[in-house]
C-alpha cells in the first residue's frame, strides 16, 4: 500500500511512501501522523493524506519532484514509512478536507498548513521514543527496552517485525521523554519598568527588556536568544524580578485566578428580540438536522450592552442537550475568558475546553489531544487558533465581534477566520453564527442580498440607553496639549461625581517622535526606516515593527547630540498628565488611573489585575489603546472619552472610514451601560468629515447604505474580490527591484484575458521592514479563482525563488500597510 504523507516541518512538501511490512490488518487512513524518513537519517513527521493500492500510478503524481526517477510504479524503490504515531488517526476525516481546502485557497502546500496549525509536540520527533516490554524469562518482571525512531529503519528485519507485532499488541508503546529543564521552565516578569536594577546592570536591564518584547518564554528560548545569560537569570530570579514556572501544570500560567476576573454579570430573562433570535437559531438547526438544504450561516447584528453573549450561551446550551458541540470564537483572550467564566456560572457541569495561541505548549497539546479523542459533547471556548482543533461533532459556532481585524491571520498562513468557520459549520453540518454591534460590511451586505438571515437586538438589556455623543472640535488646540479644556472638564465632574471613565488613545508609548533640536532628525530605527517610540518607563526609544530598542537618553545618529524634544502622546505620558495636573484634586483621597495596552499587560495576568480593578471601582480613569472597545462591562463607567478619533480615518486602507466607525462606536459602547446615564466626547480635527454624523446617532445602517455606494463607485469589496500580492526582499540586495518587476509583469500578463486589474507593483505603506523592502500589488477581480490562477502562473514563469525573493498571496486582505 501506498501513502502520501504531508510533511509537517520544513520543506513541508508531500512525498510519497510504502506501508512498512510488520503491520498485517493495520489501517492506514488520512489524519494519522508517521514518522518517515527525509534523507541523511532525518526523520520527521508527515500526516497521510491519501493511501493507494499498490502500483497506482495516482499515488507517484503526490510526490514531489526529485524523489523518484522517470519511469512506472513497479521500477520505482520506495522507502517505507518508518513508524505510525498513533494506532487510530489523531484528525479525523472533517479536518483534514478542512486543511486541504484552506492550502487550496492560499496555493499553499497541505505540509506547511499543518505544520503551522499543529501545537509543536504534536509535529517533532525529537523526544519520540519506541518501549518494548521484553518477555519475563527469569521471573524478575518483563524489562523495557527504548528505541529512537531513527533507529528503527536500520534494525534488522526480523527485530523490526517483532516490534511492529508488540506495538499492535500492547507490548509495545510509544514515550514522549520528559521535556529538557531548560524546556519545561518558563520565565516570568514579576515587576514592570522602570526596572528596579542598578543603572550599570546593562546585562539584567537587557534580559528584562527582552522579556517585556516577547512575553513569557522557556528557559531554552531565552538561552537562545541571549547566549550566556544563565547567570543574569539567576540573579533575577534570586531578586524575584522573574519567577521560573513549571510549563507543564494543568492550571496554565497565563490563565488567572477567578478573583482576578471582573464579576459576573446579574441573571436575567431573555428578552423578546432574544428569544426571536435563538428561535430562528434553533429552526435551522432542526433543517440541518432533517437533512435540508438551507442557510447555515446567520448574522446577530445587536446594539452594545443587547445580550449578545446571553444568545450565545444559550445557544450552547442548546447545542449540548441535542448531543452536539458549541464553539465560541471571541477576538481577544480578555473576552474569551470571561465567556468561559460566564458560561461555566450559566451552566454548571457542562464540559468546557479553553484554548488560545498563548497557553503553553504542552497545555495546548494537551487540550487538542483530548479533544481529539472525544466524541461526548462540550463547549470549546477560544481565540482564532480554537478554529483548528478537533472536534465532537458541532451543534454551532459562533464568531463574537465578527467584524474585528484580529479574527484575520496574516503572519505565515494568511486566513479568515470567518471562511473558516463557514468552511468547519458546513462538513459539521451545524449553524454559523456571525455577531457584532458594527458588522463587516461585506457580511452585512451578503445578508441583506439573501446569503443568510438577519436578527437584531435593538434594545439593551436591563433597560440601559445608548450614551449620549458629542464632538470637540481640536483643530485650533496647541500641538503640545492632546486633551481640550472641554474633555478635562468633563471627566473632573465625572470623577467627582463618584464615577468612571474611560480614556481611549489608539497610541501606546510615551512619545511617538522624538526630534533633534540640533539638527532636526527624528530618532528612526535602522531596520526598519520608522520612528521610534519613546516608552519613559522602559527608558528606551523602542521600534513597534521590529522591535529594536536604544537606551533613551543615547546620542543623535546624525549629530551626536542629545538635545531631543518628544512630540505627541501616547497612552503612557496621557496617564501621567491626567494623573498629574490634569485631574488633580478631582481624584478622591487614594484614587488611581489605570492604563490598558500592550506594554502595561505584558506581564501574564496584568490584564486581568487591571480589569478586575476598574471593575472593583479601585480606579476612576482606565486609559488605553483599542483594547478597551471591545466586549468590556462596567456598569459605572458614565464617560467614554476618545481622545485622537481622526487616528484611523486617513490610513491607506479603503476600510479606513469603515474601521473608525466601528472603533468608535464600540468604544462609545463602553459608557452607560448601568442604571445611570452615559456619554461620549470625541476629539476629532475634520469635524466635517461624513464619519461623525453616523458615529453621533449610533446609525450603522446609514453608515452602510453611505460607505456601501462608494465603494460600488470604486470598484471595492463587495463588489470585487481582492488581493493583495506582498514582495520583499534585502534592501541591499540589487536584484531585489528587477525581481519584483519580472513577477509583476507576469502577473498582469495572466491576468490580463482573466479579466484582473493588477495594480501595483508599488512601495508598500511601509517601505521597509526588518532590513527588508516592501512592495505591493494589488489585484481586483470577479472571482478568487482567477486570482489564484494568475498568480500561480506567474509564479511558474518567475522560476524557482532566491531565498531573497519572499512572495506571499493574501486573498481578501485586512492589513493594507
Amino acid at each position: 500500500m501506498l501513502c502520501h504523507v504531508a510533511i509537517c516541518t520544513p520543506p513541508f512538501t508531500t512525498l510519497t511512501y510504502a506501508t512498512p511490512e510488520g503491520f498485517p490488518g493495520f489501517d492506514w487512513k488520512p489524519g494519522l501522523r508517521v514518522a518517515v524518513p527525509l534523507g541523511n537519517g532525518a526523520i520527521r513527521v508527515g500526516v497521510v493524506t491519501d493511501v493507494f493500492p499498490d502500483g497506482d500510478e495516482r499515488a507517484l503524481a503526490g510526490a514531489s519532484a526529485g524523489q523518484h526517477t522517470a519511469g512506472k510504479a513497479e521500477s520505482i524503490k520506495i522507502r517505507p514509512i518508518t513508524w505510525p504515531l498513533e494506532l487510530t488517526p489523531l484528525l479525523p476525516q472533517d479536518y483534514m478536507d478542512t486543511v486541504e481546502q484552506l492550502a487550496a485557497r492560499q496555493y499553499s502546500s497541505t505540509g506547511r498548513i499543518l505544520g503551522n496549525l499543529l501545537p509543536q509536540g504534536l509535529r517533532i520527533t525529537a523526544r519520540i521514543r519506541v518501549r518494548q516490554y521484553l518477555p519475563d524469562l527469569d521471573g524478575k518482571g518483563r524489562k523495557p527496552r527504548l528505541f529512537a525512531l531513527r533507529d528503527i529503519p536500520t534494525m534488522p528485519d526480523e527485530e523490526r517485525l517483532v516490534l511492529a507485532s508488540d506495538y499492535l499488541e500492547g507490548r509495545a508503546e510509544l514515550l514522549m521523554l520528559a521535556e529538557d529543564a531548560a524546556d519545561g521552565e518558563l520565565c516570568v516578569l514579576t515587576c514592570e519598568p522602570p526596572w528596579p536594577v542598578r543603572p550599570n546592570a546593562v546585562k539584567q536591564r537587557e534580559l528584562l527588556d527582552w522579556l517585556l518584547q516577547h512575553g513569557t518564554v522557556s528557559r531554552r528560548r531565552l538561552r537562545e536568544a541571549l547566549p550566556d545569560s544563565s547567570a543574569t537569570l539567576t540573579a533575577l530570579v534570586k531578586a524575584k524580578l522573574i519567577e521560573l514556572r513549571p510549563a507543564s501544570t494543568e492550571t496554565d500560567e497565563t490563565e488567572p485566578g477567578e478573583e482576578l476576573l471582573p464579576p459576573p454579570d446579574a441573571p436575567f430573562l431573555l428578552s423578546a428580540d432574544q428569544n426571536a433570535a435563538l428561535d430562528g437559531f434553533r429552526l435551522t438547526m432542526d433543517r440541518l438536522a432533517a437533512g435540508e438544504t438551507c442557510p447555515f450561516a446567520h448574522l446577530l447584528f445587536g446594539i452594545t450592552g443587547s445580550g449578545k453573549t446571553a444568545v450565545y450561551l444559550e445557544l450552547a446550551h442548546t447545542c449540548f442537550l441535542r448531543g452536539r458541540s458549541a464553539l465560541i470564537l471571541a477576538p481577544e483572550v480578555a473576552i474569551a475568558l470571561k465567556l468561559r467564566r460566564d458560561a461555566e456560572q450559566r451552566f454548571p457541569g457542562i464540559p468546557i475546553f479553553f484554548y488560545h495561541g498563548y497557553q503553553s505548549q504542552p497545555q495546548r497539546e494537551r487540550t487538542f489531544r483530548r479533544l481529539a479523542e472525544r466524541r461526548e459533547p462540550c463547549l470549546i471556548i477560544g481565540t482564532r487558533s480554537a478554529l483548528f482543533l478537533p472536534m465532537p461533532p458541532l451543534g454551532a459556532v459562533v464568531l463574537d465581534e465578527e467584524h474585528d481585524g484580529s479574527f484575520k491571520q496574516e503572519d505565515h498562513i494568511p486566513y479568515q477566520a470567518k471562511e473558516v468557520a463557514w468552511e468547519r459549520a458546513r462538513r459539521h453540518r451545524a449553524l454559523l453564527v456571525l455577531g457584532s454591534a458594527t458588522p463587516d460590511i461585506k457580511t452585512f451586505h451578503a445578508a441583506e442580498q439573501g446569503a443568510f438571515p438577519l436578527a437584531c437586538l435593538t434594545h439593551r438589556v436591563g433597560g440601559g440607553t445608548l450614551p449620549e455623543i458629542e464632538l470637540v472640535d481640536i483643530k485650533d488646540q496647541p500641538s503640545s496639549r492632546l486633551l481640550s479644556a472641554r474633555a478635562v472638564e468633563a471627566l473632573r465632574e465625572t470623577v467627582q461625581r463618584g464615577e468612571q471613565a474611560v480614556v481611549m488613545l489608539n497610541r501606546r508609548g510615551y512619545a511617538p517622535l522624538m526630534y533633534c533640536l540640533d539638527c532636526g532628525t527624528v530618532a528612526r530605527c535602522p531596520n526598519c526606516d520608522i520612528a521610534l517610540t519613546y516608552h519613559k518607563r522602559r527608558e528606551q526609544l523602542v521600534c513597534h515593527y521590529c522591535g529594536h530598542a536604544r537606551p533613551y537618553p543615547s546620542p543623535c545618529s546624525k549629530c551626536g547630540n542629545l538635545n531631543f524634544l518628544a512630540m505627541g502622546e501616547g497612552t503612557e505620558r496621557l496617564e501621567e498628565s491626567l494623573a498629574g495636573e490634569e485631574l488633580a484634586g478631582a481624584l478622591p483621597p487614594g484614587g488611581r488611573i489605570l492604563r490598558l495596552d500592550r506594554d502595561s499587560t505584558s506581564r501574564p495576568g496584568r490584564m486581568e489585575e487591571i480589569l478586575a480593578a476598574f471593575a472593583r471601582q479601585e480606579a476612576q480613569v482606565l486609559v488605553g489603546t483599542q483594547m478597551l472597545s471591545k466586549g468590556h462591562h462596567f456598569p459605572n463607567v458614565t464617560l467614554a472619552l476618545i481622545a485622537d478619533g481622526d487616528m484611523g480615518l486617513n490610513m491607506p486602507d479603503y476600510r479606513s472610514a469603515e474601521r473608525t466607525f466601528q472603533l468608535l462606536v464600540q468604544s462609545a459602547g463602553r459608557a452607560g451601560r448601568g442604571e445611570k446615564p452615559g456619554r461620549v466626547l470625541i476629539q476629532t480635527r475634520d469635524i466635517k468629515h461624513y464619519c461623525w454624523d453616523f458615529v453621533k446617532s449610533g446609525d450603522y445602517q446609514g453608515f452602510y447604505e453611505y460607505e456601501l455606494a462608494l465603494r460600488r463607485q470604486r470598484r471595492y469589496p463587495p463588489f470585487v474580490k481582492l488581493a493583495l500580492i506582498r514582495l520583499s526582499f534585502p534592501w541591499d540586495w540589487n536584484e531585489g527591484q528587477s525581481r519584483v518587476n519580472q513577477f509583476s509583469a507576469a502577473l498582469r500578463q495572466h491576468g490580463r484575458p482573466l479579466g484582473l486589474m493588477v495594480l501595483g507593483p508599488a512601495p508598500a505603506p511601509l517601505s521597509r521592514i526588518q532590513g527588508r523592502s516592501r512592495f505591493q500589488c494589488l489585484v481586483k477581480a470577479a472571482d478568487w479563482q482567477s486570482i489564484r490562477k494568475a498568480y500561480a502562473a506567474a509564479l511558474h514563469d518567475c522560476g524557482p525563488l532566491s531565498r531573497d525573493l519572499r512572495i506571499t498571496l493574501d486573498l481578501d486582505p485586512v492589513n493594507m500597510l
